[in-house]
């Protein structure tokens, strides 16, 4: 019964936090235990209980307040200066602009949205097909959830009650090892679409370049900084580099003024309230899981099915694939995490910030999967092409992407590397 009234609210389009709330309650509802009903709440507030969790907002109200600086057109400038007059230079711009905004935003779908107004125009006016420059804009995205810092892997950490710190040190090869498997993918079509070389900057533009964007970044070395070298925790890093990009918008680049504070206040309570909440419906959903011993039987099945680690992660990964298509990343890693880590560490042994990276990473690729992929759409939608264009011309980016998982699965010392 809790099944079929959670597949039936998750098909009609309930929010999935709403989703989560009312399987437990039917849960409790359909067990007759009234205890369990009193608890509801409760365990509710003990998922949110938890001093990581403060990092999800600072780390959103970051993304705001660099909007607001002017950051992605300085950092377009100077990937452009870096690159040159290469054959395609706009479309390594493109993925090394992600790379480098991803590092603050750390919000795939709204990283795909913001890039894809800026950088499939400027391809099309460059002599770049509109549909190709929306794929290559897409999958660049891809690079946001996993660049630290990431939401994603924040929440991961909460919910597998692990150091935040770990989780996003842990997405630092990987991102990198994306962006190189994608700058490697693009060489190839541009031989087979004919990408324009860039233009060549002077030294003199490079310098001015690199001067307007220098202090831009800021706040990512600050951020991770902070994080590596010990001197604070994940969330304390965050309020640090709040504090540098207001200070950025509102003295270097003076576009960010005190008039715009209370709407960038309100953007960011209403994003982190809606994650913040997911969050504390998960917990009342994994609890109730727990108590119907659902992790338990999936192990079993699971067991019969994957008779070592890295059948298990194919397995999963599959699965996981499916699910990325229909629910958003953070409703996804909400709902599969307490039903699958406790299966991958206990039974098979592996690492919880290994097993973190692939099921992230493999949720956010359902984004831009077809055919529901909502990043593909939404890239789609802001760049006014057809999603089935879109799709057909991304397969290269999603072959390459399942490649990376796999690999990434087969060898967590990638994963694990900076731990």
């Amino acid at each position: 019964m809790t099944a079929a009234v959670f597949a039936v609210l998750l098909t009609v389009g309930v929010p999935i936090g709403i989703v989560l709330a009312l399987a437990a309650v039917t849960f409790i509802a359909m067990s007759g235990n009234a205890v369990l009903l009193d608890s509801y709440a409760l365990q509710m507030f003990n998922a949110l209980d938890n001093f990581g969790l403060l990092a999800i907002p600072l780390f959103v109200l970051i993304g705001e307040l660099m909007n607001g600086a002017g950051i992605t057109q300085r950092l377009v400038r100077l990937a452009a200066a870096m690159i040159g007059d290469v054959r395609g230079g706009l479309a390594y711009v493109n993925l090394i602009a992600n790379m480098m905004v991803a590092s603050i935003l750390g919000s795939a779908t709204a990283q795909i949205a913001m890039m894809s107004q800026v950088m499939v125009p400027e391809m099309e006016r460059a002599g770049y097909r509109r549909d190709v420059s929306t794929a290559i804009t897409a999958f660049g995205g891809l690079l946001g959830p996993i660049i630290p810092p990431s939401i994603v892997f924040v929440v991961y950490a909460v919910l597998a009650q692990l150091a935040v710190r770990d989780m996003l040190l842990a997405g630092i090869l990987p991102g990198l090892f994306l962006t190189a498997l994608f700058l490697g993918t693009l060489a190839l079509l541009g031989r087979r679409y004919g990408f324009p070389r860039g233009a060549r900057p002077s030294w003199r533009e490079r310098l001015a370049y690199l001067r307007d964007a220098l202090p831009m970044l800021v706040v990512p070395v600050v951020i991770v900084g902070t994080i590596v070298g010990g001197f604070g925790s994940p969330t304390e890093a965050a309020a640090l580099g709040a504090l540098c990009a207001a200070f950025l918008g509102g003295a270097v680049t003076r576009t960010l003024k005190p008039r715009d504070l209370a709407g960038v206040l309100l953007r960011t309570g209403i994003n982190s309230a809606l994650v913040l909440f997911l969050v504390a419906a998960a917990g009342v959903f994994s609890w109730v899981l727990v108590f119907g011993q659902v992790p338990q039987n999936v192990a079993a099945w699971i067991h019969s099915v994957a008779t070592n680690p890295v059948a298990f992660l194919l397995l999963v990964m599959l699965v996981l694939l499916a699910v990325g298509t229909i629910v958003d990343g953070i409703p996804a890693l909400i709902m599969v995490v307490p039903i699958l880590l406790p299966i991958a560490t206990d039974v098979y042994g592996i690492h919880p910030v290994h097993f973190g990276v692939v099921v992230s990473i493999n949720l956010i690729l359902g984004l831009l999967s077809p055919p529901v992929g909502i990043g593909l759409y939404v890239a789609a939608n802001v760049a006014g092409v057809s999603p089935i264009s879109v799709i057909r011309v991304s397969f290269p980016f999603f072959a390459v992407t399942c490649v990376a998982l796999v690999l990434l699965a087969l060898f967590p010392g990638i994963s694990l590397y900076f731990l």
